[in-house]
């Protein structure tokens, strides 16, 4: 007896390309989860678990101050514009702590750094879900947002053994860079998405194209 099982899964293009970004910047962000403190403590000039207390401290209470008056703000417009360049602005500046992690050698770099991880990431889940939620599939919405949550889960929880992996191996920098590079490819992933979210006029009627509904 043969049991043939045919799964189709049809997303919108937004959701595709959305869901794919969100996995590589936070699967990037999961190579350094398994060895933040082990850096700090290593690498930080008399640094104690207090230190990386701090510096945890410094990032959520950061994005959370932030949040809320910037999804204010962001409210305030009509379209997505000021969305996605909230969007990308979070991405590059979390990006580019990732990357000055890797030159931290004192506290008050360590501090510094995670006040722009706190910053990269309140423009991220502000502007993210915003733009998302917009966006899904009708009769679709808890399923692709548990889509967005399994793969970015499942991207962590594979990118957190690497990550120890590749600082066991080659270092902390390393990691640093990597995850670096995954948010710069993140943030070039949707880089693709805007003729999607500002269709352009036609000439014929000067109203939006229908590319939105793709």
């Amino acid at each position: 007896m043969r049991i043939h099982v045919n799964v189709t899964i049809k997303l919108n293009k937004l959701v595709k390309y959305f869901v794919l970004s969100d996995l590589v910047l936070l699967a990037g962000w999961g190579l350094i989860e398994p060895i933040f403190s082990v850096f700090v403590i290593e690498t930080v000039r008399g640094a104690t678990l207090v230190t990386v207390g701090i510096s945890a401290a410094i990032y959520w209470v950061l994005r959370s101050v932030i949040q809320l008056p910037l999804a204010s703000f962001l409210d305030k417009y009509d379209g997505e514009k000021d969305d996605f360049y909230a969007l990308i602005f979070g991405i590059i500046v979390a990006g580019g702590s990732a990357v000055l992690f890797a030159f931290v050698r004192e506290p008050w770099q360590l501090y510094l750094v995670q006040a722009l991880h706190g910053i990269g990431f309140a423009f991220y889940f502000v502007s993210w879900p915003a733009i998302f939620s917009r966006h899904l599939d009708k009769n679709k919405v808890s399923f692709e947002w548990a889509l967005d949550n399994t793969a970015v889960s499942v991207g962590a929880g594979v990118s957190a053994f690497f990550g120890g992996v590749i600082a066991s191996k080659f270092g902390f920098p390393i990691v640093f860079i990597t995850t670096g590079a995954l948010s710069a490819l993140a943030a070039l992933i949707l880089m693709i998405v805007p003729e999607l979210l500002f269709p352009k006029k036609t000439i014929s009627d000067g109203a939006p194209s229908k590319m939105t509904q793709l």
